[in-house]
């Protein structure tokens, strides 16, 4: 009895570290980060670290479904670059704005439905596969614009990467309904659940009725449409689509992904715990800037960071 009862907090401390350690985790990043640099709290830096999250965040969402289901999308990023170099130059053409965005959505849509079909079909890795496609889809980008960039779109459409409803930035509203979106669909449907019974036991999911192949390439397709969405936002920002843009963001989102909490192994995480690791990022990167920490140490100090959340969070489960 005594034991039993001494055992108790324990494991009630163990259980408020899983729930809350990433936001307690975050909490102190921005208290120490406040400490250090008196720009940090100010409200013109705080938008900017909304404004750079969004794109990572949006790809992240994504990315999420996928890794529920025990897969990864190494592809999001050279599907960015694609998606955004065909709809500038839709744009370039004289294409309406609703249209080109249509037309670089399908496009990403598109991409992921291929890596969904092969991934469900063929029973190929998904390791592989996503990474036969990021080369598939950088080469294309880098043909269709023969390694030049497209500048110079049209002011209707930057709206969607320089314009603000209100005091907050489009591109934070936009991030903001599909991390909404996401949440509704992955915790408040049938579909979510079957995602996430996909990724616990993909034979029990199979017996149980659920069209397990159907779901695998469903998640790919949000993924590829997602990662379109952010290569589209980022070209109105930049007023510019790179054949070369999105190298190093599919690790972003994983990183963001598993910081979060989401399982490699699939069928456990959740995108608030993805939106916390995508701010995690975000903030460190603006800290460092802030604390004029040179851009060669940066990723060190943000892998190293990423690489000791992890293993705490390894260890507390």
């Amino acid at each position: 009895m005594q034991s039993s009862a001494l055992s108790q907090p324990a494991v009630s401390w163990r259980s408020l570290l899983q729930r809350y350690g990433l936001l307690l985790s975050f909490l102190l990043l921005c208290v120490g980060l406040s400490l250090l640099s008196d720009r940090f709290l100010t409200p013109q830096n705080l938008i900017n670290v909304l404004r750079q999250a969004t794109i990572n965040g949006i790809i992240a969402v994504g990315m999420t479904f996928v890794i529920l289901t025990a897969g990864i999308d190494l592809s999001v990023g050279a599907v960015l670059a694609l998606s955004a170099v065909i709809t500038a130059d839709l744009l370039q053409k004289g294409t309406p704005p609703a249209a080109a965005i249509a037309a670089g959505l399908a496009i990403g849509a598109g991409l992921g439905a291929v890596n969904g079909l092969i991934v469900a079909r063929t029973r190929v890795p998904p390791f592989i596969a996503t990474l036969g496609m990021m080369t598939v889809a950088r080469g294309l980008a880098l043909t269709y614009t023969q390694g030049r960039p497209i500048t110079g779109l049209p002011p209707e459409f930057r709206v969607l990467g320089t314009g603000s409803l209100g005091p907050v930035p489009m591109p934070v509203v936009v991030a903001g309904l599909v991390f909404l979106a996401g949440y509704l669909l992955l915790e408040r449907t049938r579909h979510g659940q079957a995602i996430r019974a996909i990724g616990n036991n993909p034979t029990a999911a199979r017996y149980a009725g659920i069209p397990t192949r159907g779901y695998v390439a469903l998640v790919y397709v949000l993924s590829g449409l997602l990662a379109a969405l952010a290569g589209i936002i980022l070209t109105g920002r930049l007023n510019s689509a790179q054949p070369t843009a999105g190298l190093g963001y599919e690790f972003d989102a994983i990183a963001a992904v598993v910081v979060g909490g989401t399982s490699f192994s699939g069928g456990e995480g959740s995108l608030f715990g993805t939106l916390l690791g995508v701010l995690v990022i975000a903030v460190l990167n603006n800290g460092l800037n802030l604390l004029n920490v040179s851009s060669f140490w940066q990723p060190v100090v943000t892998g190293a960071v990423i690489a000791l959340a992890l293993l705490l969070y390894r260890a507390i489960r």
